[in-house]
């Protein structure tokens, strides 16, 4: 059996670049967003339940989910769980199906989901271990700020926003088994992940 590993951590606190190191040093690496993004493609199930619940007011004009308008409705109006009770099991769903590909190929890999909301979807039990990324507000402010081309002022409000709707990171880094401060330079960052990634190898050529 491969290592099943959750990566998760708050909005704009590096994930993806946590995973993509993992990734450079011999992980499978999956992100639970882009297969939500996926699921959400039109005409899917999902697209189909999300339009009956929102309406088609969060539908873009080439006939897409917005996801842009899709958070407004969502988080605006307190319907944030509806959203997940939609998507969250269908995309726990495709996760299950790529490990057990994984597990299949490669008895012995590190299979990491990175998954933004993977406590708020109840499904840390289905990962051997759990690896939480940190940094200050600041700095997620920042990083969103830069990622989608806003003010600060309108970066900071989203955050605030987002943050709401998740665990906290102390949460988050109290339910983890590693802890990866993403806070300081990459430099530093990458030590930490060499750190963690031999221990990781360990076990899964324990459980193979």
């Amino acid at each position: 059996m491969s290592l099943k590993v959750g990566l998760t951590g708050g909005v704009a606190c590096g994930k993806t670049c946590v995973a993509d190191m993992f990734a450079r040093r011999g992980a499978h690496v999956i992100q639970a967003d882009k297969i939500a993004h996926q699921l959400m493609t039109k005409g899917g199930p999902v697209f189909e339940a999300i339009l009956k619940t929102f309406g088609p007011e969060i539908v873009a004009d080439d006939g897409t989910i917005s996801r842009p308008k899709l958070a407004d409705a969502a988080f605006d109006s307190g319907r944030i769980a509806e959203l997940n009770a939609i998507v969250h099991p269908a995309v726990i769903a495709a996760e299950n199906e790529w490990m057990r590909v994984v597990t299949e190929n490669d008895p012995s890999a590190v299979a990491i989901v990175e998954a933004a909301l993977l406590f708020e979807a109840h499904a840390e039990k289905r990962y051997d271990k759990l690896i939480t990324v940190t940094c200050t507000f600041g700095q997620k402010v920042e990083r969103f700020a830069a990622r989608h081309k806003l003010a600060a002022a309108v970066a900071r409000a989203e955050v605030e926003r987002r943050m709401k709707a998740q665990f906290s990171d102390e949460q988050k880094v109290r339910a983890a088994d590693y802890v990866v401060d993403n806070s300081g330079p990459l430099s530093e960052t990458e030590k930490q992940v060499d750190k963690i990634w031999p221990e990781l190898q360990r076990l899964a050529l324990a459980t193979s």
